[in-house]
């Protein structure tokens, strides 16, 4: 439970950062990046994976690069879905993803260094 509640502040935390880079993309506190964090999580577990399967032609034609097309649609869902997180353009979602990616990237090996070699 506790690895589980370290995860979402984290990525509250990510979101914001995610937030200082991206012009386009605004979170009004930590709140609602709590709350953006949570339903993200629940988008990537339920809504993400029927996405992927929808799309799985064009992503094998793209290598895998429409998985970050993907993201982004689903970065604009979160935004639509709660109030104070803002996405003004389809472009601000995808540097988001790409950008939130690479932190979730550092962020785990930064906290589960080497349990996830074993």
């Amino acid at each position: 439970m506790r690895d589980l509640i370290v995860h979402w502040v984290v990525s509250a935390l990510l979101l914001m950062l995610v937030d200082q880079f991206v012009a386009g993309i605004t979170i009004d506190g930590f709140g609602v990046a709590l709350l953006a964090a949570l339903v993200l999580g629940f988008l990537n577990c339920f809504v993400r994976p029927l996405l992927i399967l929808i799309t799985l032609p064009i992503t094998i034609l793209t290598l895998g690069l429409f998985l970050f097309a993907v993201n982004a649609l689903v970065l604009l869902l979160v935004a639509s879905l709660v109030p104070g997180f803002t996405i003004t353009t389809p472009g601000a979602a995808l540097v988001g993803t790409v950008l939130l990616t690479l932190f979730n990237l550092v962020a785990n090996r930064v906290l589960h260094g080497d349990r996830q070699r074993r």
